[in-house]
């Protein structure tokens, strides 16, 4: 592909450069592969799009240089963010107040991820350090994976609404970590206030950015309507603009956005309008995370080796999500066949551990590959094989609406009746 690309360069030269072109060239199939194996299949849309760019990835495309920078790291940050902001949008508080089990199946599934991880790979004898940091990337489920199964399958339901929640508070969980954990890679830490300040100021100057992107939002709404396109647009607007600033001032882009997204809530309890207003810009920004992802992670060094760590991750990880969920399901609200779904629609991984692994490898030079070269085909496998899960968790929990699709997932005519 390299040769090609150079062919092209010498006598096409666009506007705009030539990885506009392929960018934009890539996205078209991505978005017609979408659709086809939706429509032929009755996968989700997002393992076309994953498919497609793990092609291209593997093909050597140029498009999508490792580690990633400037407007290409810039419009994966501003993806993640619009996702949070609105998957933050949909929590209450006060559910937690009236259903305080649900944190619980969070905080115990986020912590058993992260030790089940750690411990499978420390037993498969990698480093401590490399271990810790990829454990902590597993705990972030994947809220933008899991929003577009949902749509495809129009579902709605306890179980799709707590996988929801629980994936979005495993990201604020992962985040808040791994910005605070990054930069203290090559640091002694030997008290636990030199462990817990930069947790808190990553949390601090994070929930400072969200604060003015919820109050500015809040005040913009009391004199513009929330179906207006101007609002929509004004919400994209405003998002960008705390993506490029949080990181600069020291917190996280995606942890604003989210932090934002849950304190417009808490000032603005109304179901929201302008999520069908951002309609296909957001989309288009959504497809675009999972093909950068697809892209990036394709490039990774695949051998044996490899491929065994990945394994004990990926089933560490799901084993663990599963059992957190279903042991604090007690008093919670679901049955225990709901909580199973529910954690099981929990595997994928996409965007969000990305940037996570983009920390640790800007972060160090030495670390930050080895943890990449088992989290980013890590990564690639459950933002497919997750989605697909996911699916299928969803199909079996009864909530999809669709009944043009996935016959096979469907529940058993016995399982329906009993």
């Amino acid at each position: 592909m390299n040769e090609i690309m150079a062919i092209w360069a010498d006598w096409l030269k666009p506007s705009a450069g030539l990885p506009t072109v392929q960018w934009s060239i890539l996205m078209a199939v991505a978005a017609a592969a979408g659709h086809l194996l939706q429509r032929h299949t009755g996968l989700p849309k997002v393992v076309g799009y994953s498919a497609v760019g793990a092609l291209a990835g593997l093909a050597g495309f140029t498009g999508g240089a490792w580690p990633l920078q400037g407007i290409g790291l810039f419009l994966l940050e501003l993806g993640v963010s619009v996702v949070l902001f609105e998957a933050g949008g949909r929590i209450a508080l006060r559910w937690f107040r009236h259903n305080p089990m649900v944190l619980l199946q969070s905080l115990l599934e986020s912590t058993l991820t992260a030790l089940a991880v750690y411990g499978a790979l420390r037993w498969m004898d990698v480093s401590p350090r490399v271990a810790e940091a990829i454990g902590l990337i597993a705990v972030a489920a994947s809220p933008a994976v899991l929003s577009r199964v949902i749509m495809d399958m129009r579902a709605s339901g306890p179980v799709t609404e707590r996988a929801l929640a629980l994936s979005t508070l495993s990201c604020l969980y992962a985040l808040t970590l791994v910005s605070a954990r990054a930069g203290l890679l090559h640091r002694p830490v030997t008290t636990l206030w030199e462990t817990l300040y930069p947790v808190a100021v990553v949390l601090g100057l994070s929930f400072v950015v969200g604060a003015v992107l919820a109050l500015s939002l809040r005040m913009a709404l009391r004199v513009m309507s929330p179906t207006s396109e101007n609002t929509s647009m004004m919400l994209i607007a405003l998002i960008a603009a705390a993506t490029a600033l949080a990181a600069h001032f020291g917190g996280s882009a995606p942890l604003a956005a989210l932090l934002g997204g849950m304190l417009l809530k808490q000032l603005n309890p109304r179901p929201w309008a302008w999520p069908r207003q951002l309609g296909t810009a957001a989309s288009l920004l959504t497809m675009l995370t999972f093909v950068m992802v697809s892209v990036v992670a394709a490039k990774a060094d695949w051998s044996h080796a490899v491929a065994g760590l990945v394994a004990a991750v990926v089933l560490a990880r799901g084993a663990a999500k599963i059992a957190g969920v279903v042991a604090a399901n007690w008093g919670s609200g679901t049955t225990w066949r709901q909580a199973v779904w529910t954690g099981s629609a929990m595997s994928p991984m996409s965007s969000v551990a990305l940037l996570l692994v983009q920390q640790f490898m800007t972060s160090s030079l030495t670390l930050g590959p080895r943890i990449a070269a088992i989290a980013l085909p890590a990564i690639l496998l459950m933002e497919v094989l997750g989605a697909i899960i996911c699916t299928v968790a969803i199909h079996r929990a009864r909530e999809s609406s669709r009944t043009d699709i996935g016959d096979a997932w469907s529940p058993a005519v016995g399982d329906m009746r009993g």
